[in-house]
C-alpha cells in the first residue's frame, strides 16, 4: 500500500512539474517585466496625480463615461495619497502576454498599501485590469452567478 501512495504522489509532482505548475506562474525577463512594471508605475503616478486619463490610458480602455465614472470611483479611494512604490513583484501567469503585477507601496503618512493586478499586453503595450464596469463583447453575454430567473 505505501509503494503504490509512494507511486502516486511522485507521478502527481512529475505532471504538476512538467505542466508549468507549482511555481505560481513564470518570471518574466527583459523588456516584458520592464514594460509590464512601468504600467505599474503609471498607474501610481496617475493615483498620485488624481489623473483620470492616465487611469484610463494604462486600464486601456476606451475613454467614454464608464470609464470617466469608474476612474472618479478609484480616484476618490485611492488618489491623491503620494504613493511611493517600494516593490513591484511581475509573473506570467497565462504565457507571454498575461501576467500578475503585485504592487508593494507607501503612502507619506507611513501606511502600507498592497494591491494585485492582472496584467495584459495589446498591440504592444501592457494595460493594468483596472476597470470592471465594461460592455460585453457584442454577441457575448456576461458570465453571471445570478440565478434569481431560474
Amino acid at each position: 500500500m505505501y509503494r503504490r501512495q509512494l507511486v502516486g504522489v511522485a507521478a502527481g509532482v512529475g505532471l504538476l512539474v512538467g505542466c508549468g505548475g507549482g511555481a505560481g506562474g513564470e518570471e518574466p525577463s527583459g523588456d516584458s517585466a520592464r514594460e509590464a512594471r512601468g504600467a505599474v508605475e503609471s498607474y501610481v503616478r496617475a493615483l498620485n496625480a488624481r489623473d483620470a486619463d492616465g487611469l484610463i490610458k494604462v486600464g486601456g480602455v476606451p475613454d467614454d463615461s464608464r470609464a470617466r465614472r469608474e476612474a472618479r470611483r478609484i480616484l476618490a479611494e485611492r488618489g491623491g495619497r503620494e504613493l511611493s512604490i517600494v516593490d513591484v513583484g511581475v509573473t506570467f501567469d497565462m504565457g507571454p502576454d498575461v501576467g500578475s503585477a503585485k504592487l508593494e507601496a507607501r503612502e507619506k503618512s507611513g501606511k502600507g498599501l498592497r494591491d494585485v493586478f492582472s496584467v495584459v499586453r495589446e498591440k504592444g503595450d501592457w494595460h493594468l485590469v483596472i476597470f470592471d464596469d465594461r460592455p460585453s463583447s457584442p454577441g457575448k453575454s456576461r458570465s453571471s452567478t445570478d440565478q434569481r430567473g431560474l
